[in-house]
């Protein structure tokens, strides 16, 4: 037989069973990490005495040599050897001869595939927090310049208080530094190895876990074979924190979207990350924002799908663990994708101070400081409130603001009210004057952007 396991079959794969069950298409993306893990296994077979020496170097020389040629592009992988294991390990033979069989020693392709999904998780996490720290330079080089730049905050999409736009920005910087956060804890599930679990019951062979475990650089070796083969939870870890994650950028996208529309006028995006219409020559379309929004759900539905994979399987291995992979390279390089994209549009966007000003100048958002102020004045809160109220509906029905009334239409509704009031609505006094930790104060502000930048230099 043709296939490497063939000896116990009497007939050839049926074509379509063999396309159908090949992983190659999509798991050559393991190429280096397979190699990498195979150059750890076979010093170990050698340090164990299982191999001798001279099988070691040889075998070490043809992984070296296979993995110059995948780095310059001179490998073509077979469907025929359904896997990226398969297709290395034919690939090493025809390199070196019959002394490549030898490298399957002591492992089985359950614990090699489980220990290329650790390594390749792990180097793209790491990438991953690195481009989260892009964006995150990005929002406070943004909200370094707009500490005093007054933003309408808003609740339920409705003008709910004059807020500072650095305020707003570093909401976001505290929910990717969560992001950040949880994916560098994931790590340590993440460094766990796999390798030398074999199938799923361990090896009769001598073999020294925690040796291959130490090359590859992880933190420990699984206590349970079963377990090691069967485990996907490191992936389900990276799917969730990589959906909250998205959702994060999603949130942004949509403000960005809003903000730099012709009924908001706050931003505007740099032509670089926008595009035209096909039929209305004035349209600049917000494509960027709008395609990280949408791509939120595919990475929602990777999570979904791995989980429902997952759900059904006894141990240990499962043919169904095909489908871990393609939903997790998607992921992967959806975020890259997006975080790459996202950090440079932060960054080039123009903030339109006027018109945010001019926002929170005609509206009713500083009503709250009007009832803080009756409040202080000894009033209770509540009777306050609807003081305030009656005066809110009083303006609307005589179309002004609430710094457009005089001192004498606010006495009317009580006399606690004096000239000081105009001072207290102005918005910058409003913004100002919120200045409990964590709030949107000016110099909360300041001490809030201090406390970011030095989490990034951390």
């Amino acid at each position: 037989m043709s296939k490497l396991w063939g000896g116990r079959f009497t007939k050839e794969t049926n074509q379509l069973v063999e396309k159908f069950t090949a992983s190659i298409e999509f798991d050559q993306k393991l190429a280096l990490e397979d190699i990498e893990g195979s150059l750890s296994h076979v010093e170990m077979l050698g340090s164990c005495g299982i191999i001798p020496a001279e099988d070691v170097e040889q075998i070490k020389k043809g992984l070296t040599s296979i993995r110059e040629k995948v780095l310059n592009h001179e490998v073509s992988f077979s469907v025929e050897d359904e896997d990226i294991h398969m297709n290395i390990e034919r690939m090493l033979i025809e390199e070196i001869g019959p002394v490549g069989g030898k490298l399957h020693t002591g492992r089985s392709r359950n614990d090699q595939v489980a220990t290329d999904m650790h390594l390749y998780l792990r180097n793209q996490t790491k990438e991953i927090i690195e481009l989260i720290r892009f964006v995150q330079e990005a929002i406070i080089s943004q909200a370094k310049q707009h500490v005093e730049t007054i933003l309408p905050g808003y609740t339920h999409l409705q003008r709910a208080q004059p807020i500072s736009f650095a305020h707003h920005l570093l909401a976001y910087f505290w929910m990717f530094e969560r992001d950040k956060e949880r994916l560098q804890d994931s790590l340590k599930r993440i460094n766990w190895s796999p390798l030398g679990a074999g199938a799923l019951a361990g090896t009769t062979f001598p073999i020294d876990r925690q040796f291959s475990a130490k090359q590859l650089g992880f933190e420990t070796v699984y206590p349970n074979s079963l377990d090691a083969v069967s485990d996907r939870d490191f992936i389900l870890e990276f799917l969730s924190i990589a959906s909250i994650l998205m959702m994060h950028i999603s949130r942004l996208s949509e403000e960005l979207v809003l903000w730099s529309s012709q009924e908001f006028q706050f931003v505007e995006l740099d032509d670089s990350f926008c595009t035209g219409s096909s039929i209305m020559p004035q349209k600049k379309n917000p494509d960027v924002p709008e395609l990280l929004r949408g791509k939120t759900g595919r990475v929602y539905g990777n999570l979904i799908g791995l989980l429902t994979t997952l759900k059904g399987l006894p141990l240990a291995y499962n043919k169904d663990l095909q489908e871990d992979k393609e939903g997790m390279f998607d992921t992967v390089e959806t975020l890259a994708g997006s975080l790459q994209l996202l950090a440079p549009m932060i960054e080039t966007m123009t903030v339109k101070r006027e018109n945010m000003y001019k926002a929170v100048s005609q509206d009713y958002s500083n009503a709250t400081d009007l009832a803080d102020y009756l409040a202080g004045k000894g009033i209770p809160f509540r009777e306050a409130h609807e003081i305030i109220g009656r005066i809110v509906l009083y303006a609307i029905q005589h179309d002004k603001y609430l710094l457009d009334l005089s001192l004498g239409e606010y006495r009317n509704f009580s006399g606690a009210f004096e000239e000081d009031i105009f001072e207290v609505l102005q918005p910058k006094n409003v913004v100002a004057a919120r200045n409990s930790y964590g709030g949107t104060g000016f110099s909360q502000v300041e001490t809030q952007l201090n406390l970011a930048i030095e989490k990034l230099e951390k």
